[in-house]
């Protein structure tokens, strides 16, 4: 699922011109600090492969985003809306 419209998660970097993917608060990523965002699938995952020391909020209700979330951020590189992914 694709959500439309302008407003994105909160995970979405403003420079990043991809939309959402599902629901907009499926993960929480967390940064070094401990600070958070929720983001959807997509911008979770480009979130998390972004931040030195990133890692997502341990929750059981998003186990199953959780994992696709990290797989996904496995294969990107850092800022992939600037290289272009």
């Amino acid at each position: 699922m694709t959500q439309t419209g302008a407003r994105r998660c909160a995970a979405a970097d403003a420079r990043d011109p991809t939309p959402c993917e599902g629901r907009a608060d499926a993960v929480a990523v967390l940064d070094a600090a401990g600070r958070q965002l929720t983001g959807c699938v997509h911008h979770g995952a480009r979130l998390l492969a972004s931040l030195d020391g990133g890692r997502l909020h341990p929750s059981a209700a998003a186990l199953p985003w959780a994992v696709e979330v990290y797989c996904r951020a496995a294969e990107l590189p850092p800022s992939p809306w600037i290289v272009g992914r």
